[in-house]
């Protein structure tokens, strides 16, 4: 029988990519903490043997921030990006960081597929990805398969969590990590039917603490007519959306996932269509987006001379400017605010966010900060539980002496 840790109330979960440093500037200093319950670090990879690994070690492990020293003694001594993330810890006790491991870069072309197919490969992944919590002081692990392809891929899912939660309870034990605490585990789950079908669903959910929908990129430059990315009801009822991905997962003839597991993921980014009168018609092209063509952060929407709006039955949003034509799908304060009102009466288990840097400031528009407030008001509030500090057996000297001089 394995313990698995279960979150208190509901979670409030964003993701950090270590290559948000960069350009982006987002560095760890500006992560809302006291406005989440989780950060999924992302991405690790995986080798083809098997292996995760970190993906950049001078963003995860060796840039050194403000207050880092160059004169430590001993060592070696972890910095770079999973150093702060373990300060914000010790600064926020109810804060967990999970190490994610694939997404879409990192699981295209077999890349995920081909080594987990594998006893061994599984094996080495599994010994793997538990040594970078034991070494990087962290609470858990995400996993992001985009997406197995057939029921031998979905059985070695399925294979791979079992395995993964083992190992994540003999770390327990090994570091003595009593109860509510625990290593939580927890994947990026797919809303297009075309992949949560292929998935042994309840066979994978005795393994998992939570399962983060992907509730977005519902609509893109790879469809022929411009579409709400983000909504949670179709209009019609076989139409891609969130509510229909809750109900399959749900089912229990299908999945039967209690909805308090299920945690709804949210854009923090718009998805542009050119030369268009909006959802349901034609477009040409798409917008030059923020960091990558066709698709703006949500802090830089709606864009100049666009008007924002929001359709209350699919709950929706957008904003359109007529004199260039240009459509942008993605949530504002109004259809954020209704999603976590949708969220908190169906007792679904928080909120997502893809991902962080996108975001607006608390006081400005900010969604992280208004959706965890609501879910703070709910029945069950948000979930409490305290993060785990103390790494005895970590590689890192400054880890094992929780970062005490």
């Amino acid at each position: 029988m394995h313990s698995i840790p279960r979150p208190s109330g509901k979670v409030s979960v964003g993701y950090f990519t270590n290559w948000g440093i960069y350009g982006r500037g987002y560095k760890p200093e500006r992560v809302p903490a006291q406005d989440l319950t989780h950060i999924l670090y992302s991405f690790a990879e995986v080798k083809e043997d098997g292996e995760v690994k970190l993906t950049d070690a001078w963003a995860d492990e060796q840039i050194h921030y403000g207050n880092d020293s160059w004169n430590d003694a001993g060592g070696p001594n972890l910095y770079g990006n999973l150093k702060q993330l373990y300060l914000l810890k010790q600064q926020h006790r109810t804060l967990k960081v999970l190490l994610s491991i694939g997404g879409w870069t990192y699981s295209e072309n077999g890349r995920f597929a081909r080594p987990v197919s594998t006893p061994a490969g599984r094996q080495r992944f599994v010994e793997s990805a538990v040594k970078l919590v034991e070494d990087y002081a962290l609470d858990g692990l995400d996993i992001d398969w985009e997406y197995p392809r057939d029921d031998n891929e979905a059985r070695d899912y399925v294979e791979l969590l079992r395995m993964l939660r083992e190992g994540l309870d003999g770390l327990q034990h090994k570091l003595g990590v009593q109860p509510p605490h625990g290593f939580e585990l927890s994947i990026a789950a797919p809303c297009g039917a075309t992949h949560y079908e292929k998935l042994r669903i309840r066979e994978m959910d005795q393994y998992l603490s939570f399962w983060n929908l992907m509730a977005y990129d519902y609509a893109g430059s790879w469809d022929s007519l411009a579409g709400h990315q983000a909504n949670i009801f179709g209009p019609t009822p076989d139409a891609l959306s969130t509510d229909r991905a809750i109900r399959h997962f749900a089912d229990p003839a299908k999945g039967g996932v209690p909805t308090e597991k299920l945690v709804l993921g949210m854009p923090l980014y718009g998805r542009s269509f050119l030369n268009t009168q909006g959802p349901g018609t034609p477009y040409s092209g798409v917008g030059p987006g923020s960091w990558e063509a066709g698709s703006y952060d949500y802090k830089a929407l709606p864009l100049p001379g666009a008007q924002e709006s929001f359709d209350p039955q699919l709950v929706a949003a957008s904003c359109y400017n007529p004199s260039t034509r240009e459509f942008v799908t993605y949530d504002t304060p109004e259809s954020a605010a209704a999603k976590a009102e949708f969220l908190c009466v169906n007792r679904l288990g928080g909120s997502m966010w893809w991902e962080l840097s996108g975001d607006k400031p608390a006081g400005q528009g900010g969604l992280v900060h208004l959706v965890h407030k609501r879910m703070a008001r709910s029945e069950t509030g948000v979930d409490r539980r305290e993060n785990w500090l103390a790494y005895p057996t970590s590689k890192w000297e400054n880890v094992r002496k929780g970062m005490q001089a």
